[in-house]
């Protein structure tokens, strides 16, 4: 496999995480998106993303391929990792940004059709080889990982507020609940589905879900392995989410002031990953951030001698540039090793 700039990506799934990543690597130098899969036909898939885009015009479509500056990217209409011939195409990487094939079998489909490695922008349901957070365990990574998960947006932004706050206090639990915009798999009208609940109309309902990020954060943290219970809330908003964490401190001396001294260290630690908000900021004021996490200094609050109350904010923006950032490291890694 070969791994020289620009990188070869594919993308399975041209919804909004699909389109962010394409634009993001559209404005740099170091990734080629060569192809995307997705059910849609291209000149719709052409239009939804010039829908959205700073600069419209910058993207054309010229038969089946969407071209921009530096790119040419053949689109494909298919629905399943099993049809999608990602030899064709040399890809040093594919990116499922579907949301749907979590399961360790098709991430294998794809990498039988030619994907030298395949990366999921959510959390697996199975056994994978790695989750990969940027910030928290990049420096595990092996040329080995075939079966790659980024984790999820909320999941990023948790593991990275207890990976920034545990360095300073001990932390005995976590509840966390995420007020997270409505989704692609929720109805518009009540609507019979998997789950009561989810069956109900994404536009005029908070709607209780459940959510895996405290499972898998103390795979990705062992210091936090069964602390950690997480919810979300689904609510009628498009973009834009909230991060609502209650955390148990051991030292009843710790103070609010304290907490967000460590974020605003760490903020500056990883300054593309975190940042530190002053300002009384709402939800839309995190659109088009690229962060992982904004963590909203306003939001903390002390309640009794050990309970400490946070809020971040952060939106698909920041997950899509993790992805990316996954994908760097390996082609770094594979880089290394080759030149060994």
């Amino acid at each position: 496999m070969t791994s020289y700039w620009p990188i070869r990506v594919g993308i399975m799934g041209f919804g909004q995480i699909g389109r962010q990543i394409y634009q993001l690597a559209a404005r740099s130098e170091d990734v080629d998106v060569v192809a995307v899969a997705d059910i849609g036909q291209a000149d719709i898939l052409h239009y939804l993303l010039c829908s959205e885009a700073d600069d419209a015009q910058a993207y054309t479509l010229e038969d089946n391929f969407l071209v921009c500056d530096h790119m040419r990217t053949r689109l494909m209409s298919m629905d399943l990792p099993s049809e999608v011939p990602w030899d064709l195409f040399d890809v040093d990487v594919v990116i499922d940004a579907t949301g749907k094939y979590r399961e360790a079998q098709h991430m294998q489909q794809h990498l039988d059709n030619g994907a030298p490695r395949v990366l999921i922008r959510t959390l697996p349901v199975d056994h994978i080889d790695r989750i990969v957070m940027p910030g928290i365990n990049a420096g595990q990574i092996e040329a080995a990982d075939r079966m790659i998960s980024a984790g999820s947006a909320t999941t990023s932004a948790l593991a990275l507020l207890l990976h920034s706050l545990s360095a300073h206090f001990e932390i005995e639990c976590v509840s966390t609940t995420t007020i997270h915009s409505y989704t692609s798999d929720q109805a518009l009208q009540d609507y019979a589905g998997s789950d009561f609940r989810r069956s109900r109309s994404a536009p005029e309902n908070i709607i209780p879900n459940n959510h895996d990020a405290g499972r898998w954060v103390g795979e990705i943290l062992p210091a936090m392995q069964g602390k950690v219970m997480s919810a979300a809330l689904n609510v009628p908003i498009h973009e834009g989410c909230l991060l609502d964490t209650n955390l148990v401190i051991a030292d009843s001396a710790v103070s609010a002031e304290d907490i967000n001294a460590a974020m605003i260290d760490a903020a500056a630690q990883s300054p593309q990953l975190i940042g530190a908000a002053e300002d009384p900021i709402v939800s839309s004021d995190v659109i088009g951030s690229s962060l992982s996490l904004l963590y909203d200094l306003r939001g903390t609050i002390k309640a009794g001698n050990t309970i400490i109350k946070t809020l971040g904010w952060y939106e698909s923006l920041g997950h899509a540039a993790r992805l990316l950032d996954v994908a760097r490291l390996y082609a770094e890694l594979d880089r290394k090793e080759e030149a060994a």
